[in-house]
């Protein structure tokens, strides 16, 4: 979700081919380069296993409900960001909507609270200080259906292992820090 130039979804897909792996992105502008690369016939390098689709998190097309196994958000921005970091409810439970039942979902959230003010002012974003990462996001991702299993900090080379072009930009950046959150989706009514 919020796959930006697709390089993520593309490396996945050529590196599992026993799944299907779907790139979501409001903006497919940045998607050209790489969706001309999964439309080549597979002796030629084309992965049969990759999709992407045109969309926000607020409008998830329903032919994508319940089929995801696994979600990944890295680096997100704009509402994507406002779901993941201030547990929107609404925009997590539309991203919920999507995930079969137990599914992983993995966030990996890399923001420079100097550089990055306007935005997280701009967006009503909570400090992302340890308290409230910790304690009262939590709460949050349980009222909107997933339950958090995890929350670390990660290293510059934590960050290198994603293989993503953000990744690539954002781990020199001097202030800025890195958190990965996991979670599963959960039943109605809350873990289990």
């Amino acid at each position: 979700m919020g796959t930006g130039d697709g390089l993520f979804v593309y490396n996945s897909g050529r590196n599992d081919s026993d799944k299907c792996f779907i790139g979501i992105d409001v903006n497919a502008r940045p998607l050209q380069k790489i969706s001309e690369r999964i439309y080549r016939k597979p002796a030629k390098g084309g992965p049969p296993n990759i999709l992407f689709v045109q969309s926000a998190i607020e409008t998830l097309p329903s032919e994508l409900e319940g089929i995801a196994n696994e979600v990944h958000v890295n680096f997100p921005w704009g509402s994507l960001l406002r779901a993941v970091a201030g547990g929107n409810e609404v925009n997590l439970r539309s991203l919920g909507h999507i995930c079969a039942p137990h599914a992983l979902l993995t966030v990996v959230i890399g923001l420079d609270v100097e550089r990055d003010h306007s935005e997280l002012d701009r967006l009503g974003l909570p400090s992302l200080d340890p308290n409230y990462v910790r304690l009262e996001l939590p709460t949050r991702y349980l009222r909107a259906g997933f339950e958090i299993m995890k929350i670390e900090t990660l290293t510059g080379a934590d960050v290198s292992e994603l293989k993503t072009t953000w990744a690539r930009r954002l781990r020199s950046g001097h202030n800025r820090s890195f958190i990965r959150i996991v979670a599963r989706a959960v039943e109605e009514g809350g873990p289990g």
